[in-house]
């Protein structure tokens, strides 16, 4: 069985991960032999750095690599099975996507900002949101198992072998805001199909907009893509 590195970053301590989170406790339940989890605890660096120091280690022991937040219950009992027929389809793989790009898109989900949602036609994936099971809602963003250009990072699915042979890296002026809509271009460039696949989790956060944070890397985002 191929190794399986599950990175996730968290503010917490190692302790409270596996306590208090909801990765952390879904984690606790899959002690597969195979599953590394490479965990970043009290995390204030940005994302893209802690994901490109993974992606260099596993140049030297090739992996399932996956790119997660720290807020997810994890339901499906067979999602390594689920992400292993995925990545026979597309190169990376993530819950929830967008078919299309639109110029000055601030979001996977969103056309302009003003955090407008895109047509439902265009939109791909299916994440269940709230605090634990069952969840508050259940947001079908339309079928998923189908390519798209850009997905949510909440959870990025790959394998490392595609990275090195690609080049591709996670741009490290992003941190916490624009680093997968930027990953998601850098792959479509390099011809790395993205898309969604069907897996059952709960995402306990609705994302954050508009804050300074965010309005600085969205400026950054649109400097540096042109549009």
């Amino acid at each position: 069985m191929e190794k399986v590195k599950f990175v996730v970053a968290t503010r917490v301590s190692a302790e409270d991960f596996y306590q208090k989170t909801a990765t952390g406790r879904s984690l606790q339940a899959y002690k597969f032999p195979f599953l590394d989890v490479h965990l970043f605890p009290d995390n204030t660096t940005g994302l893209s750095q802690l994901y490109n120091s993974v992606i260099r280690q596993a140049v030297a022991e090739p992996c399932m690599v996956i790119f997660a937040h720290d807020d997810l219950h994890i339901l499906d009992f067979y999602w390594v099975d689920q992400l292993l027929n995925a990545l026979t389809r597309f190169q990376i793989v993530g819950l929830a996507g967008n078919k299309r790009r639109v110029p000055r898109q601030p979001s996977w989900a969103f056309t302009d900002n003003t955090l407008r949602w895109d047509a439902p036609e265009h939109l791909s994936g299916v994440v269940g949101h709230g605090p634990g099971f069952p969840p508050r809602s259940l947001d079908v963003f339309g079928a998923p198992g189908q390519q798209v250009k850009l997905l949510d990072g909440l959870f990025l699915a790959t394998h490392s072998k595609t990275l090195a042979d690609s080049g591709l890296m996670f741009d490290e002026r992003f941190d916490f805001h624009f680093y997968d809509m930027d990953f998601c271009r850098q792959a479509e460039a390099k011809n790395v199909t993205c898309g969604t696949w069907p897996l059952s989790v709960i995402h306990e956060s609705g994302g954050g907009y508009n804050s300074d944070s965010w309005r600085k890397a969205y400026a950054a985002y649109l400097a540096k893509w042109g549009e």
